[in-house]
C-alpha cells in the first residue's frame, strides 16, 4: 500500500508524457485523477492504521543493492501518517486551484507537481537513509522548475537561491549518511547498513555524535528554515506561483522538522540533548524575528512567508522539549501550519488572480465586495492565530505546555523557562500581524475603483477551500483522533532521549539537595501517557 501511495503520482507523471502538449485539459484531468487515487490509497492506510501501536506499520523491507547494502525499506507510524495524508490531500486541492492560474506549459507543470508529490511521500516513508536521500533530492528538481519556469519576475534568482541553499545542506547530510554507513559495520560479519532502525542501535562516540548531529541538523535547519538560514524562503514564496507556495509552505518545509524528529535526535541522542538548548534559542530568535518582519511587510504574500518562519520556530520549540507532550504538539503544529498557511497562500492567489497585485495598500473594503472570500479568509486567519476551536489552538497549547515542563529547558544552564516565555510572544505577535492584514484588506471604505467590481469566489474556488475549512474545525475539535496516533510514536523517541542522556543534574544544579535531585531525575522518565 505504501508503494501504491508513493508511486501512483509518479506513474501519472509518466502517463502525462504521452499526452500532447497542447491538450491542457487532458493534462489537468490526468494529474487530478492520479493525485486523487493516491489520496484514496492513503485513506485506506489510515483506515487500517492501528492506534496505540508505537512501531512501524505497513512495513516492507526488500533488498535493493548488495554493495553497498541498500534496501527498499518503507514504513509508517503516527509521526509520518498525518504528514503523508497532508501531502495527498493538499496536492489535488492545489492542482484544482491551478485550473485558471497556470495557462502555459500545463502538461509540464503537472508532471512537476506529481514528481514532487512522489518525492515528498517517499521522504516521509523511507526507512533507509540512502533511499531517504534519493527522495530528498527528487523533491529539489521539480520545485526548482516550478519556481524558475512558472514564477514571477525574479523567478530565476529565487529558484537558484533555493537550489543552492538546499543543495548545500544535502552535501552535509550525504557526508553524515556515508559516515554512519561506515561506522555501522557489524563486529562479527563486517556487514554495514543504511537502515534507520538498525542505525538506532549503533553507538557513536561523543565527538562523532556532535559532528553527525551538526551535519544533518544543518540540512534540516535550512529546510525548516531556521534563522539565519531562512533568507531563501521569502524570495521563493514571493516568486513561486500560488501552487508552488502552497506546497512549499504546507509540506516541503516539514521535511526539516520531520528530519530532526525522525533522524537527528534519535540517532544521536547525547548530542541532541547537548545542543537542544542552543537549537531552541535559535528557534526563539526565529519566532520573534519572523513575527516582527511580518509586521512591517507591504506585500501580503511576503507577510505570510515570514509568518511561516515564526510558526515553524514554535514547532522546533516543541521538538526541542524532548518530551512526549511537546513533541506531540510539534507534530500537530506541523499539520496545522500546513492547513492554515496553505489556505492563506491559496487566498492570496485568489486575490492576485483578480487584481494582479499583492500590495496590501491596493486593497481595502473587500468584505462588502467579495463576502464569501472575506468569510473564508477570516476563518483561515483565526486558525493561523490559534483561536480556540480551531486547529491552531491545539498545536500551540500542546507545544507550549510540553515545553514549559520540559527537563531540557528547566535545567539548561542557558535560559530555563525563558525559552517558553519568549516563544509565547510569537502567538501574540501572530494575532497582531494577521488581524492587521485582514483589517487592511477587508475592512474600511473601497477607495480603489479597481476593487469595486471584483467577482466573489466561484464554485470551483469554493471547492478548493472546503477541505481546508473542514480540517480547521475537525482538527480543532476532534483532537484525540490525531493525538491518539501521534503520541505512541513520539513516546519511544522521548524515552530514547532520556535513556541515553549524559545530562548530570548534580553538576548543572549544584544548589539542589539529594532528595530534590532524585525527584527531578524521576521527572525525566516518561510516564504513562506522557511525561510526569
Amino acid at each position: 500500500m505504501l508503494g501504491i501511495v508513493t508511486f501512483l503520482p509518479l506513474a501519472g507523471a509518466a502517463g502525462l508524457l504521452l499526452v500532447p502538449a497542447a491538450e491542457a485539459g487532458i493534462a489537468r484531468a490526468v494529474a487530478m485523477v492520479f493525485s486523487l487515487a493516491s489520496a484514496v490509497a492513503s485513506f485506506i492506510v489510515l483506515y487500517h492504521f492501528e492506534p496505540g501501536y508505537a512501531g512501524m506499520q505497513y512495513e516492507v523491507d526488500v533488498s535493493w543493492l548488495s554493495h553497498p547494502t541498500v534496501s527498499y525499506h518503507m514504513g509508517i507510524d503516527g509521526i509520518s501518517l498525518f504528514l503523508v495524508l497532508l501531502t495527498t490531500v493538499l496536492t489535488p486541492v492545489v492542482i484544482l486551484s491551478t485550473w485558471s492560474a497556470i495557462k502555459d506549459r500545463v502538461r509540464e507543470f503537472m508532471v512537476c507537481m506529481l514528481m514532487l508529490e512522489t518525492g515528498m511521500l517517499g521522504a516521509f516513508l523511507a526507512l533507509d537513509m540512502f533511499l531517504f536521500f534519493l527522495f530528498w533530492e527528487l523533491m529539489l528538481i521539480p520545485m526548482y522548475l516550478i519556481i524558475g519556469v512558472w514564477g514571477g519576475e525574479r523567478r530565476i534568482y529565487a529558484s537558484v537561491k533555493f537550489f543552492i541553499y538546499t543543495a548545500l545542506g544535502s552535501v552535509f547530510m550525504l557526508l553524515a549518511i556515508l559516515f554512519m554507513y561506515w561506522k555501522s559495520a557489524d563486529p562479527q560479519t563486517g556487514a554495514r547498513t543504511f537502515d534507520v532502525l538498525r542505525l538506532y542501535g549503533v553507538t557513536f562516540a561523543p565527538g562523532e555524535q556532535r559532528f553527525l548531529f551538526l551535519a544533518m541538523g544543518l540540512a534540516f535547519a535550512i529546510k525548516v528554515p531556521m534563522f539565519p538560514f531562512h533568507t531563501w524562503l521569502p524570495d521563493a514564496h514571493v516568486e513561486a506561483p500560488t501552487a508552488g507556495s502552497v506546497i512549499l509552505a504546507a509540506v516541503l518545509l516539514k521535511m526539516g522538522t520531520y528530519g530532526f524528529l525522525r533522524f537527528a535526535m534519535p540517532l544521536f541522542p547525547d548530542a541532541a540533548w547537548e545542543f537542544m538548548p542552543w537549537v531552541a534559542g535559535i528557534a526563539v530568535v526565529g519566532i520573534i524575528y519572523g513575527a516582527m518582519m511580518a509586521l512591517v511587510q507591504k506585500d501580503l504574500k511576503k507577510l505570510v512567508a515570514y509568518s511561516s518562519i515564526s510558526h515553524l520556530g514554535l514547532v522546533m520549540i516543541g521538538i526541542c522539549s524532548l518530551g512526549v507532550t511537546g513533541m506531540t504538539g510539534a507534530v500537530y503544529q506541523m499539520l496545522n501550519h500546513g492547513v492554515s498557511t496553505g489556505g492563506l497562500f491559496l487566498m492570496v492567489g485568489v486575490l492576485y488572480e483578480r487584481r494582479h497585485t499583492r500590495l496590501i495598500a491596493e486593497y481595502g473594503g473587500l468584505a462588502g465586495v467579495v463576502p464569501r472570500a472575506a468569510a473564508v479568509f477570516l476563518v483561515i486567519c483565526l486558525s493561523s492565530i490559534g483561536l480556540p476551536g480551531t486547529n491552531g489552538f491545539v498545536g500551540e497549547f500542546l507545544t507550549l505546555m510540553g515545553s514549559f515542563v520540559a527537563p531540557v529547558f528547566n535545567f539548561a544552564m542557558i535560559g530555563g523557562r525563558w525559552f517558553v516565555y519568549l516563544a509565547a510572544t510569537g502567538v501574540v505577535l501572530g494575532a497582531v500581524y494577521m488581524l492587521w492584514a485582514y483589517q487592511k484588506v477587508m475592512f474600511g471604505p473601497v477607495t480603489n475603483d479597481a476593487n469595486k467590481g471584483l467577482p466573489d469566489l466561484s464554485s470551483r474556488e469554493m471547492l478548493v477551500f472546503v477541505p481546508v475549512l473542514f480540517l480547521i474545525f475537525y482538527m480543532g475539535i476532534h483532537t484525540t483522533f490525531f493525538t491518539d496516533r501521534i503520541a505512541p510514536s513520539v513516546t519511544p523517541i522521548a524515552a530514547r532521549m532520556t535513556d541515553h542522556t549524559g545530562f548530570d543534574l548534580g553538576k548543572t544544579r549544584p544548589d539542589l539537595t539529594p532528595a530534590t535531585l532524585m525527584r527531578l531525575k524521576e521527572r525525566l522518565q516518561p510516564g504513562q501517557g506522557g511525561e510526569r
